[in-house]
């Protein structure tokens, strides 16, 4: 049944899930389907992700990682060290090390490469901070100024507070909670909850635009604004370092922001808008339908971290924003999410991108392990996900995931590498996906 745009909304807004208004459930996988899907999972993990990017990112002479790569894995001219890119790598091969103890001497000196970049690089001894990025030679650079960015700050405190958990270095977990006070400090939003994002050097709000120079990694939005995507990954950061340091302060900001992502951003009936101003009024009317289904995940983690179990309020938003996404971002023809919309009507970016279909593969199985037993809309959503990505997002030849393509599989981009794709989306989606699997195979 194809549901209008208004019928949608009315069921959702009653808490009518549209999943629920499919046909009968189909049967339960077998243990054998989801022991068969892990390996899957698993392999393209290993040869598509860790092995393609590691050793092969650590960057032997100028610290950090590597991030510009051809489709055939050769090293393509430096972008510099983009604080996000860093903290990402630096997570990545830190939950190698804590997921695959049998990875443990491979990826434990790549883990410290990270972190030692982080600690004496990216952060500013001078007024503290982690820089937005830097040239290669670790220095501040007309590229990317010497701004701060809160998007790039929470995943340098991702990295480092995944590189304590991986090391049990002391230095991690100071570095993690610096990065933390810093931006409590200058950023925190009383009135209003959540974070200002764009700050100076020494961590004053920007006000003016004539800042954002042509050729400079802009932060995501102008001054004066905030952000989803920032704040979702405030979110994901804190979760990550509240496993290795309970604080109480840490705990606080942790509750304030996950009802500033459900409550303010996210909206019936499962949108979130992109833009918002520093009260929380919304200036764009646009629906990312990867980030609706990555939000999804990310609430999910940390209500189950903070209360041992998700509240209904939290449920109830994470299934609307993966059925939402299912209505109107879902390729029916091909499989597959895509890109962009309004807030209400079809997808008119229909362009593929990795993140996107990694995430919607972990959501989808999330939203599986849920409520399987009331609908088979989503593992076969999942099935059906899981083939467009073996089938178009892998490079069977090189391997890796193509960052681009249109609706039907074919690739719009060669590059393997740049400083906003590294092997964090899908390699924690496959990570995840393996565990969830395997899991539900032993239930």
């Amino acid at each position: 049944m194809r549901l209008s745009p208004l019928l949608f909304s009315l069921l959702l807004s009653s808490g009518i899930s549209v999943a629920q208004q499919s046909p009968a459930p189909l049967p339960q996988p077998s243990r054998q389907t989801y022991l068969k899907l892990a390996a899957e999972v698993d392999g393209a993990l290993h040869k598509d992700v860790l092995d393609v990017w590691f050793p092969r990112s650590v960057d032997y002479k100028n610290g950090g990682f590597h991030s510009h790569f051809a489709r055939d894995w050769s090293w393509e001219s430096s972008d510099g060290k983009f604080s996000v890119f860093e903290g990402r790598m630096t997570w990545v091969a830190a939950q190698v090390v804590v997921r695959y103890p049998a990875e443990k001497d491979k990826y434990l000196p790549i883990v410290r490469h990270g972190e030692d970049y982080l600690q004496n690089v990216m952060w500013d001894r001078q007024d503290g901070g982690f820089f937005w990025g830097l040239d290669d030679a670790g220095k501040i650079s007309r590229e990317f100024s010497d701004a701060k960015n809160l998007y790039g700050i929470s995943f340098c405190i991702y990295g480092a507070a995944a590189a304590y958990q991986a090391t049990g270095d002391p230095q991690a977990l100071a570095l993690a909670q610096k990065g933390f006070y810093w931006i409590d400090k200058h950023a925190h939003d009383a009135v209003n909850g959540g974070y200002i994002e764009s700050l100076k050097r020494d961590g004053t709000p920007v006000t003016e635009s004539s800042w954002m120079l042509p050729g400079v990694v802009a932060p995501l939005a102008p001054p004066n604004t905030k952000t989803m995507n920032t704040h979702i990954h405030l979110l994901e950061a804190f979760t990550q370092l509240y496993q290795v340091w309970p604080d109480p302060l840490l705990r606080s900001r942790l509750e304030e922001l996950l009802v500033v992502v459900r409550d303010k951003i996210a909206a019936d009936p499962g949108i979130q808008n992109l833009y918002f101003t520093n009260a929380w009024q919304p200036t764009s009317h646009r629906d990312s339908y990867g980030h609706n289904v990555e939000t999804a995940y990310l609430m999910l983690e940390t209500d189950e971290l903070l209360h041992k179990h998700a509240g209904e309020k939290t449920e109830r938003m994470a299934r609307m924003l993966v059925d939402h996404a299912l209505a109107f971002g879902w390729d029916s023809t091909n499989g597959g999410f895509y890109g962009e919309g309004p807030v209400q009507g079809k997808a008119d970016n229909t362009n593929k991108e990795w993140w996107v279909e990694v995430e919607g593969l972990n959501a989808l199985l999330m939203m599986h392990e849920r409520y399987g037993k009331q609908t088979g809309v989503y593992f076969q959503r999942f099935l059906e996900q899981w083939h467009y990505i073996q089938l178009h997002q892998i490079d069977a030849q090189y391997g890796g995931l193509y960052n681009l393509t249109r609706a039907d599989g074919t690739p719009l981009t060669q590059d393997k590498g740049e400083i906003w794709k590294g092997a964090y989306h899908d390699g924690r989606a496959f990570m995840n996906v393996s565990e969830r699997l395997r899991k539900l195979a032993r239930e």
